[in-house]
């Protein structure tokens, strides 16, 4: 219960939320040096064990291939998807890409014409890439992307509202986001770079959950910082934590400025020593990109080549 004191100077009590609650039960009391040495170290201790010829197939599966430019069209959309419908035909025996990722206005297109099996149709919704607009209007954006083929939504924290401490309101907008994709997958970008400590983080990605994300993602990709190893490394603790306490396990996707299969591995690397290898095995691992789709194939199929 939080005291509070009125104009007569009695004091009463206001009960916590349910949001505070669930923060209670957590450690959020995290320093941003020692994360970036713990990151520092995981990486100098296990990196190299993962850059192997297995590990490229495990990425390929794991990558949503991304395009939300102000200049993409029917056409542009129509044409990546029928790139990557090319590609799953001409090499049958690779890993399919875990999903195409765009604007909701385009989930007719990738729906209707998606022919890889197993690729998802994720559209990001609810005011990307700023989350500023009404939550009615978020709502409504989801259901119109899911009502047109999307299969996963992508939406982003109102982290004026976190930032703010109103709790109640950032949550709520997540869980009416995830009562209108019913059983789809809602993947929750957490903006980490505007969230700037360890400690912000940890608390927005449990926020996050506890409000109803399948998934929880770094970055939007239109701010700077965008994905860190050190964002991604506080993330998966805070699922590591929850899976402790709950046993339901939570995805995690990095995404904001992946461009090599260096970067990949970075975030590759965490997640399996963090999580665990059946976050890889059970698809619970993504990372949304545009450019690194064409070097991460090129370097499986030891040919330089514009796939996508």
């Amino acid at each position: 219960m939080t005291p509070h004191y009125d104009d007569c100077g009695d004091v009463h009590e206001h009960p916590q939320s349910k949001y505070d609650q669930a923060l209670a039960h957590y450690d959020l009391h995290l320093h941003d040096d020692q994360v970036a040495d713990s990151v520092r170290k995981l990486l100098d201790q296990h990196k190299s064990d993962y850059d192997t010829p297995d590990v490229r197939l495990q990425l390929l599966g794991s990558l949503e291939l991304t395009s939300l430019k102000v200049t993409d069209s029917a056409e542009s959309i129509l044409a990546l998807t029928e790139r990557v419908n090319a590609f799953a035909d001409d090499n049958p025996d690779l890993p399919h890409l875990a999903a195409v990722c765009v604007y909701p206005n385009f989930a007719q297109i990738v729906s209707q014409s998606l022919q890889a099996d197993g690729v998802e149709v994720a559209c990001v919704a609810g005011g990307f890439p700023s989350s500023q607009t009404f939550a009615e209007i978020k709502t409504a954006e989801a259901a119109l992307a899911i009502h047109d083929g999307a299969t996963e939504i992508d939406c982003v924290l109102n982290v004026g509202a976190y930032l703010s401490e109103d709790y109640e309101t950032a949550c709520d907008e997540i869980a009416e986001i995830k009562a209108v994709c019913g059983e789809h997958r809602l993947k929750v970008i957490l903006e980490t770079g505007a969230l700037a400590t360890a400690s912000h983080i940890k608390r927005a990605a449990l926020l996050a959950i506890y409000a109803g994300a399948d998934f929880i993602k770094t970055s939007t990709g239109k701010i700077e910082p965008a994905a860190t190893p050190e964002a991604a490394y506080v993330m998966c603790s805070a699922i590591k934590d929850y899976f402790a306490r709950t046993g339901t396990k939570i995805g995690f996707k990095a995404a904001g400025g992946i461009a090599t299969v260096d970067d990949a591995l970075t975030y590759y690397t965490i997640v399996r020593e963090v999580l665990g290898e059946s976050w890889i095995k059970e698809g619970l691992f993504r990372i949304g990109a545009s450019r690194l789709a064409n070097r991460l194939a090129g370097e499986i199929l030891d040919e330089t080549k514009v796939y996508f």
